[in-house]
């Protein structure tokens, strides 16, 4: 299994896999918005075969008046590689890409009251708290548990790996994972030019 972060020419992959696993489900230009202002931020998972069974959609906030955080719009795994810890790994990377990237405070997600496996992993795993009950929030007008974690502990140990890497003392492979997390959004915008002309020719 492998957990990169996501290309352009992810974006179909990973729709069609929020359209298997999630009864909330967003149109092409919502992925390519992500993609094209914060490119750092959305990781896919692979399986041996470089298929797609996994996919994390983030992005920070523009809020002004509040601290730098982020969001997790969308995270999921298909049925047959789930219990793998995958949506572990994926929520770790986006995280850390916040706070390397934008020095994300803390994170934010939405969470349906019926969602209960979803609310053990968030509340357990990840240590989200629930900040508040936000009535009829999705389309059907089901209840979201609005929730944040705070990112502190992990921007501390995000801090001491880059330290011990610019002294060279880091070289394990999880190390050269976050030094490379960063996906220039220039790039990313080329990319998503070409792709977009493709599919309209």
């Amino acid at each position: 299994m492998n957990i990169r972060n996501a290309r352009p020419e992810d974006l179909m992959n990973m729709q069609h896999c929020n359209l298997l696993c999630l009864p909330e489900n967003y149109q092409m230009k919502y992925y390519f918005s992500h993609g094209l202002s914060w490119p750092q931020l959305s990781y896919v998972a692979e399986d041996e075969n470089g298929k797609i069974v996994g996919y994390v959609l983030a992005k920070m906030e523009e809020d002004p008046d509040d601290v730098p955080h982020g969001h997790i719009t969308s995270l999921a795994v298909k049925r047959s590689h789930r219990r793998l810890g995958l949506a572990q790994k994926l929520m770790d990377q986006a995280c850390r890409a916040m706070i390397e990237n934008f020095n994300a405070k803390y994170v934010s997600l939405h969470v349906r009251k019926s969602n209960r496996a979803a609310l053990h992993l968030y509340s357990n795993t990840f240590n989200f708290q629930i900040n508040e009950v936000e009535p009829k929030y999705y389309a059907d007008g089901e209840d979201a548990y609005a929730m944040k974690w705070d990112l502190t502990q992990m921007a501390d140990e995000v801090r001491v790996l880059q330290v011990r890497v610019l002294r060279g003392q880091g070289r394990g492979p999880q190390a050269r994972t976050h030094i490379a997390l960063s996906c220039p959004a220039k790039d990313f915008k080329e990319e998503c030019d070409v792709i977009t002309f493709a599919m309209s020719v």
